[in-house]
C-alpha cells in the first residue's frame, strides 16, 4: 500500500480515509486479509497505536473485521462497500463543484468542461 499524509487531518483518520478509497475503488475486495497492524505501521511511517485506532474505527464502522487467530479482512458487507464509493464520489463531486464556482464558472460552463475533457488524457 502507498502512503500519503499532510498536516490538516488526523494520521489516523488519512488511514481511513485511503483504506476506505481503496475498498471502494475495488483495490481492497470483501474477504481480503490486511497485514498486522505493526506490518502497516511501519509500511506507512506511523506509530502502532495511530494504526491500531483506524484499524478499530474501521471495524467499528463495519468496513473490517476481525478474527481471533487470523487478523484483519475487509468485512463481506457489499452494501456498505456500495455507499463508501457514493459517499466519496458525492465528495469529489462537492470539492469539484466549489472549486468551478469560486472560478467563476457557472453549472453548465462547468458540465461543458466536463464533458469536453472526460476522454482526454489529462
Amino acid at each position: 500500500m502507498e502512503w500519503k499524509f499532510n498536516n490538516d487531518t488526523p494520521i489516523y483518520q488519512q488511514i481511513m480515509e485511503q483504506i476506505k478509497a481503496m475498498i471502494a475503488t475495488g483495490r481492497l475486495k470483501a474477504g481480503d486479509k490486511l497485514p498486522s497492524v505493526r506490518e502497516l505501521a511501519v509500511e506507512a511511517g506511523v506509530n502502532p497505536n495511530t494504526m491500531q485506532k483506524a484499524m478499530s474505527e474501521l471495524e467499528r464502522e463495519g468496513l473490517l473485521c476481525s478474527r481471533r487467530t487470523s487478523g484483519r479482512f475487509v468485512a463481506k458487507n457489499p452494501e456498505k462497500a456500495n455507499s463508501l464509493q457514493e459517499e466519496l464520489m458525492i465528495e469529489c463531486i462537492k470539492e469539484f463543484i466549489e472549486s468551478m464556482k469560486k472560478l467563476g464558472y457557472s453549472a453548465g460552463d462547468s458540465i461543458n468542461l466536463v464533458e469536453k475533457y472526460w476522454d482526454a488524457d489529462i
